[in-house]
């Protein structure tokens, strides 16, 4: 009859065990999590914007973080993009900076070849509309309104493929046709030249002319050519030069991007020389062993002998459209994590192929569409800003898992444990749903304030199939939770500790500090989640949610009452157990420094 007994009173407490656990698991599952990841992004993106990044996709929030390689356009994103005409150049190689330094004869021809031939216009106000960059400045340098008696009869605009655009006018019923585009590809089919008389003459060494546009391009300044038919035959009017000044921030930028550990590789339509001064300026080209490929030989290598060549191409010049699209594919084959950017019609389809495609704010809206984030001041600062916050944002998600498991591992300890040496009710329900509360709303709202720093920029990518939860994560979940299950079960069994606190038949005024403790513990566990440094306060005053989680925490400990089975600590209690939360920070603390120590690596 005894052993029955005793079996009966042991299956009572295993039952009552299993009932108490079911009970703390069901609580302690971190359902919070999706809400964090949503208090995370939202509050972010609110961030983000004030940076002039806007995030269209979330997908694009997840995936920024970590790029391996970006790749990105020259024209309004590394320069200002307002270009402005410097200077003209004839075929005899003369260079005249003003269109009132050549005869009345030459400049006819060249006003009628830069305003018909372009896309954009005057308005009533004088106010140029219409177009892209280019035309605009060629409408700027002339400075001439289009005459409504002359007829547009044909025009075939500018196509990456062709490099160039024509029209064909009608002006006192007399035809006129007019091309610009590529240096290289309007000079190919002229064998004269206009002189600054206006009168034609032969071209006698294209090379001495090829020559001079390198030295030109050279510096940095875009060189467009103009020519006109005339019975058949090509007249080269000239060669307009323009400037394109590379943004100030653009050099910082493209430091911190690849500083990062992201491959930046400049993408664009301009010939070799303006596109390696410009990648030089800017920092994207640092080496001898940096390759700068054209996209005629790019299109000459196959897949596999590119992805060979990746790791050194730095610059793609004179690229087509379905060059951005073949990079990318080629970059996701080879497991890369590929940000592109763009702003025109014909990157749309190499924006939606990219894992973050970046358009610009003054972008084509087809590209916006196409695009995960927009850059709404088209600089690559702001594109620097948009990793940083996505990292950002993957950290605080890895620290609020590091929380809310450490303490999780902790009150299904005491649930499965408690029991067993006689701890059966340490928290009422009311007290649980409290913990809950804290661990993930006010958790979550603590975390999602995490400020973005400048350090995250030093670290590598994460990789594609990185775990969630890395070997750092991982240990100090492991420690943190061993160590405050037993500061928690101590605290409840330990004679000792009972002794600085007030006798009661109920333990209220112990059952209240425990209460205490649990709160606290997880809040300075929260201190030890959100940096892996030493110093636990570091950043400390740009979150300000977590001082308020413990204000709210006092004031319930004082003012629960009958609801929540708390009764006011006097100062001393209070102190005490304040002071036996503390120790979960010099543990981690110890923790931190044997981890340094042996070489492991540190951070979420």
């Amino acid at each position: 009859r005894e052993t029955i007994t005793n079996f009966s009173l042991m299956f009572a407490y295993i039952l009552h065990a299993l009932t108490l656990s079911v009970t703390v698991i069901v609580v302690s599952v971190p359902e919070g999590l999706p809400m964090l990841v949503t208090l995370v992004l939202s509050s972010n993106m609110r961030k983000m914007l004030k940076d002039n990044v806007l995030v269209r996709k979330m997908v694009g929030i997840e995936t920024a973080g970590s790029l391996n390689i970006l790749f990105t356009d020259k024209t309004g994103t590394l320069t200002k993009g307002k270009l402005e005409v410097i200077s003209f150049m004839l075929g005899n190689n003369n260079i005249f900076h003003s269109i009132g330094e050549v005869s009345d004869r030459y400049r006819e021809v060249l006003v009628k070849s830069l305003i018909y031939n372009n896309e954009s216009e005057y308005d009533d106000e004088m106010k140029i509309i219409g177009g892209n960059t280019t035309d605009r400045a060629l409408l700027d340098f002339v400075k001439v309104r289009k005459s409504d008696s002359v007829q547009v009869i044909d025009r075939e605009y500018f196509d990456s493929n062709k490099k160039y655009s024509s029209v064909v006018i009608m002006d006192n019923n007399k035809k006129y046709k007019y091309m610009k585009g590529a240096s290289e590809i309007v000079l190919s089919g002229c064998n004269y030249y206009l002189n600054e008389d206006g009168f034609k003459e032969l071209l006698l060494d294209k090379n001495k002319i090829i020559s001079m546009i390198n030295d030109i391009t050279n510096r940095g300044i875009r060189v467009i050519g103009c020519s006109y038919e005339d019975n058949g035959k090509w007249i080269l009017v000239g060669f307009i030069l323009i400037k394109d000044e590379v943004r100030e921030e653009s050099i910082e930028g493209i430091k911190l991007i690849k500083g990062a550990g992201i491959d930046v590789v400049m993408v664009t339509g301009d010939n070799k020389g303006t596109a390696v001064n410009i990648a030089n300026e800017v920092g994207i080209i640092n080496s001898d062993n940096d390759l700068v490929i054209s996209s005629e030989e790019f299109n000459r290598y196959s897949d596999i002998e590119i992805g060979r060549l990746l790791p050194r191409i730095k610059v793609l010049y004179r690229a087509m459209p379905n060059d951005k699209s073949r990079l990318v594919e080629i970059s996701r084959n080879n497991n890369l994590v590929v940000g592109m950017t763009g702003d025109g019609v014909n990157d749309a389809i190499a924006l939606k192929r990219a894992d973050v495609g970046f358009s610009m704010g003054s972008g084509t809206e087809v590209s916006k569409e196409a695009s995960d984030i927009v850059i709404l001041d088209d600089k690559i600062m702001s594109i620097e800003k948009a990793i940083l916050y996505c990292r950002t944002i993957f950290k605080s998600i890895r620290k609020f898992i590091i929380f809310q498991l450490t303490v999780n591992m902790c009150a299904v300890s005491i649930s499965i444990i408690g029991p067993f040496i006689g701890i059966h009710s340490p928290v009422t329900v009311i007290q649980m749903l409290w913990i809950n509360m804290v661990m993930d709303t006010l958790a979550g709202l603590a975390f999602s304030y995490e400020p973005a720093l400048g350090v995250y920029m030093e670290e590598s990518p994460k990789k594609r199939n990185e775990s969630i939860i890395n070997s750092y994560m991982f240990n100090e979940i492991i420690i943190g939770g061993l160590y405050t299950s037993f500061l928690c079960l101590y605290f409840l069994k330990s004679k000792f500790i009972r002794s600085f606190f007030r006798y009661s038949i109920d333990d209220k005024y112990l059952l209240t500090a425990f209460f205490g403790l649990f709160i606290f513990v997880s809040i300075f566990n929260c201190f030890n989640a959100r940096t892996d440094r030493l110093n636990i306060l570091s950043n400390i005053f740009k979150n300000k949610m977590i001082m308020f989680i413990i204000l709210v925490q006092v004031i319930m400990i004082y003012y629960g009452g009958v609801i929540f089975r708390t009764t006011g600590l006097t100062i001393k209690e209070f102190i005490v157990m304040i002071i036996i939360s503390l120790t979960v920070i010099p543990v981690d603390f110890m923790r931190k420094i044997i981890i340094k120590k042996r070489g492991i690596k540190v951070g979420v």
